[in-house]
């Protein structure tokens, strides 16, 4: 198992989850979601407890939800309600298994692991995401790939020079020295670029010409996230890699939520500290935004197939990938100790 049990994971953004069941397998696990007509989200395993046909084929009927195949009911709490045959009693502890689930930061998350151990403190601190001062959006891609493929990719933003040649890309990238240091179960990455020219996306969310100090924090969050500090300042606003709000700044959310061992829900997404009121704005990031993210899916599928097709080689790190590295020992860190208490 590659994927860390007892955590948060985003399950979908909060806009996603309606009347309508949503099917998302989760971690291995086929789960679906649905709103209570007073709003709470239902997480309920993905298969009726009687032939096991997806839950999410069903028809809704107020809070609960009947089996399309023989018409099975089960309510909110995934306990049968009616049986096929309204005249048979109800089967005693017939249900489907339901989960924890709860709503912050956009995002609807669920709980994957022992459900007693489920503590909304321990939802990854996304707190750009909600604080007062920023706007949030973002979007959804499914992605072929490994999910610590893309915690790789985003802990090490020198493929940008590549990848992303035309938004954010740049040569300095591969130019300006960077640091990695963990802090418990997090991993930082940084990265300084002083009195260089801003790329296109930065120069126009600036708004102005000339050189700019341009910085990147990656920050590796379990059990799969990943949020990064980015922007520019104009060299003379003084800028310094500890206190950088004098320029335009964000952060770059990313949660990437394990589908299975080979494919992953990517929920991404930008909070900004600037132009928060203007609304086109913010749908046309979004939209470039978007592109930016499809050129890392092509890569990384690419490489999943690659990986796929030379099992007799092996992944190689260097100075660059340091903290995609360190956030792969972590992951594995916490994965075996589980494991050992499980055993």
């Amino acid at each position: 198992m590659t994927f860390i049990r007892n955590a948060w994971y985003v399950a979908a953004w909060d806009q996603e989850v309606d009347r309508s069941p949503l099917a998302r397998t989760i971690c291995g696990t086929p789960m679906m979601f649905y709103r209570r007509l007073d709003r709470r989200v239902v997480a309920m395993r993905d298969a009726c407890p009687h032939r096991l046909l997806p839950l999410s084929m069903g028809i809704r009927e107020g809070d609960s939800i009947r089996c399309l195949y023989h018409g099975l009911k089960l309510g909110p709490n995934g306990m049968a309600e009616e049986m096929p045959l309204k005249d048979d009693r109800v089967v005693p502890g017939l249900c489907a298994e339901t989960y924890v689930v709860a709503e912050k930061h956009r995002f609807v998350w669920v709980w994957v692991g022992e459900k007693e151990r489920a503590d909304e403190a321990l939802i990854p601190d996304l707190w750009p995401c909600s604080a007062e001062g920023w706007v949030f959006d973002g979007g959804y891609s499914h992605v072929k790939c490994d999910y610590r493929l893309m915690i790789d990719n985003l802990m090490d933003l020198t493929h940008e020079t590549h990848v992303h040649s035309g938004s954010i890309g740049q040569p300095e990238l591969m130019e300006a020295p960077i640091t990695t240091h963990v802090e418990g179960d997090r991993v930082i990455v940084t990265r300084w670029m002083a009195g260089i020219d801003a790329p296109p996306f930065w120069r126009g969310a600036l708004k102005q010409e000339g050189p700019v100090d341009r910085w990147q924090i990656c920050q590796f969050i379990p059990p799969s996230n990943v949020i990064i500090d980015v922007g520019v300042a104009p060299v003379a606003a003084g800028a310094t890699i500890e206190k950088h709000d004098q320029g335009v700044r964000g952060f770059v959310i990313d949660s990437m939520t394990p589908e299975s061992e080979g494919s992953m829900h990517y929920f991404w997404g930008m909070a900004r500290s600037f132009d928060i009121d203007d609304v086109g704005f913010t749908g046309r990031f979004k939209r470039q935004q978007g592109g930016v993210f499809a050129e890392d899916v092509v890569v990384l599928e690419a490489q999943q197939r690659s990986m796929l097709a030379n099992p007799d080689l092996k992944l190689r790190a260097f100075n660059i990938d340091q903290g995609g590295v360190r956030a792969r020992q972590i992951i594995d860190r916490i994965v075996r100790a589980q494991m050992e208490e499980q055993a």
